[in-house]
């Protein structure tokens, strides 16, 4: 993976806002480091995927600066910026069937330059994301023929071929159940560290991003209410509020790290 330092890549999003007619996502920074997982959490509408697509640079910031080893990804050609920034998306829509190996190929295209056709090194990437991702022995099978989860991890194959420096995801696991969503999450935890890039995942997994990520940023309204490690952002009285729902948290005896459960009490049994 193309790092310009030793140990990885640096992100610094640095107080970056954007305006829609009817939606206004406020100021926000934070910072994260190669080998590093960022979950942005919080409820529909707060922002988290307008957020996601400012870093990626689809969405031009009305105000601050995103920068990646030290670069202002704004001033980049799209070109450029595939080379470096890989964004997937859930809602990735397909026109007809192809293998599921041509569809993790796509991602080779930003380095394909002035050649027409993937070289040996191309496809030496393309086995790598397959490979990564448990999809070898799905590659011949039709894109349209597999599971949501074999899908979601196609989407990340294809994303993890580009071999980019910054890794955006916008909720890959959702409607998946829950062995495929703790492999999702385990799978980018292990990419961030053995590439030393840095993943960015927008999700409503509460408890996976306590459990996994390195960092959390907590949403609402378009705010960035509090960032930093799961412990210091789940709390109960700031998630009830944020969620509109009672939530207790506790710690995860296994791990220690924090739990989130919602309260039954406002369900009374009959």
């Amino acid at each position: 993976m193309p790092n310009s330092t030793l140990n990885g890549p640096t992100l610094e999003v640095d107080g970056v806002s954007f305006h829609y007619a009817h939606f206004e996502l406020g100021s926000t920074s934070f910072q994260a480091a190669a080998g590093e997982l960022v979950a942005i959490i919080g409820p529909n509408g707060s922002g988290k995927s307008t957020l996601l697509e400012v870093i990626s640079g689809h969405l031009r910031p009305a105000a601050g600066r995103i920068l990646l080893d030290g670069v202002d990804l704004t001033r980049l050609s799209p070109l450029e910026r595939a080379r470096r920034v890989g964004l997937a998306r859930q809602e990735t829509i397909l026109l007809f069937s192809f293998a599921v190996r041509e569809f993790v190929r796509q991602g080779r295209h930003p380095h394909l330059g002035h050649h027409l056709f993937e070289t040996a090194e191309d496809e030496r990437w393309v086995d790598w994301a397959l490979e990564k991702t448990n999809l070898k022995g799905f590659a011949a099978r039709g894109i349209l023929e597999i599971s949501s989860g074999e899908f979601q991890r196609a989407v990340l194959a294809r994303t993890l071929a580009q071999r980019p420096q910054l890794v955006l995801l916008d909720e890959p696991t959702a409607n998946l159940d829950i062995g495929y969503q703790i492999e999702m999450f385990r799978l980018l935890r292990d990419v961030a560290i053995s590439e030393r890039c840095i993943a960015v995942i927008v999700t409503h997994e509460l408890n996976l991003a306590a459990e996994l990520a390195d960092r959390v940023l907590l949403l609402d309204a378009g705010r960035c209410l509090r960032q930093g490690r799961p412990d210091e952002v789940f709390e109960a009285e700031l998630l009830s509020c944020v969620f509109r729902t009672p939530v207790a948290v506790d710690r995860n005896p296994s791990s220690g790290r924090p739990r989130v459960t919602w309260s039954a009490s406002q369900f009374p049994h009959e």
